[in-house]
């Protein structure tokens, strides 16, 4: 598994993790968190090239407010 980057804010239902470098999960990956549990998937990513912000739906019944400060991995 690669890290994927950390949760720093919701918006509009979604989670949005800061990818720790340029390199960042493609759109429709599975995301989990450090206890290997789905989190959500990738749908867009956004902002500097260097350290792209991740959208992230969130799977069925998670709470997005729960992982702020999460740090997430590519499955």
């Amino acid at each position: 598994m690669r890290r994927a980057g950390e949760v720093v804010g919701t918006a509009q239902g979604l989670l949005v993790a800061r990818s720790p470098d340029e390199s960042y999960p493609d759109v429709g990956t599975e995301l989990v968190d450090e206890e290997l549990t789905t989190v959500g998937r990738v749908v867009d990513a956004f902002g500097p090239a260097a350290r792209p912000y991740l959208a992230v739906k969130p799977a069925e019944g998670v709470s997005p407010a729960a992982l702020l400060g999460a740090r997430l991995y590519a499955r």
